[in-house]
């Protein structure tokens, strides 16, 4: 396995999309959501990349609580459409308008990643930012796509690793962020995380 830590590792979320890709490099890990009112603390932070900062470190922090040993990972991500955060719809007109508001437009899926190590109380938070190029899209072909049920547990109302990726002209960027979790980039912050504490 490529990337080995001497500890139990904990990922405090609940998305099901993380805990696919942190399975799909191999990583033993339990998961333990953390409970925040996330909406109350995004009203409060006018950046989007600071939103992800300050919830990712909110749900480390919360599960570490518990935890005297242990590499807690927290994770947020938002998809932003020209600085404004688009949520997950929450019904067929919702999801609509935010389809068609991305349609033929460039938007950003912008993931918080924090690495929280204990006992040694070392933390790490850093963002990944995937640029996102819709192509133009006909009403009929959003209506169809809404059908599909796929946009109702994801932010910006669209999953790329499912049949949303034929709404996508081009990304720039990780892949895996625009599904969840920048791996890549997860890897290279724990392999150095790591060696500091060695």
């Amino acid at each position: 396995m490529l990337l080995s830590v001497d500890r139990k590792i904990i990922l405090a979320s609940a998305s099901p999309r993380r805990a696919q890709l942190l399975r799909q490099i191999g990583l033993d890990f339990s998961i333990e959501p953390a409970h925040l009112d996330e909406d109350n603390i995004q009203e409060k932070i006018i950046s989007p990349e600071e939103v992800t900062r300050t919830l990712s470190r909110e749900k480390a922090a919360t599960v570490a609580q518990g935890i005297e040993r242990g590499l807690i990972i927290g994770a947020d991500t938002v998809v932003c459409l020209e600085n404004n955060i688009l949520n997950k719809p929450a019904g067929e007109t919702e999801a609509m308008q935010i389809l068609s508001a991305l349609s033929n437009r460039r938007h950003q899926v912008i993931t918080g990643v924090t690495l929280l190590l204990k006992p040694e109380q070392r933390q790490l938070t850093f963002t990944e930012i995937t640029q996102v190029a819709f192509r133009n899209l006909s009403n009929d072909e959003i209506r169809s796509y809404i059908a599909t049920n796929e946009p109702w547990d994801k932010a910006g109302g669209y999953g790329i690793q499912g049949q949303g990726a034929l709404l996508v002209h081009s990304i720039e960027g990780d892949y895996n962020n625009v599904v969840g979790f920048p791996l890549t980039r997860f890897y290279q912050e724990v392999q150095q995380l790591m060696r500091d504490v060695s």
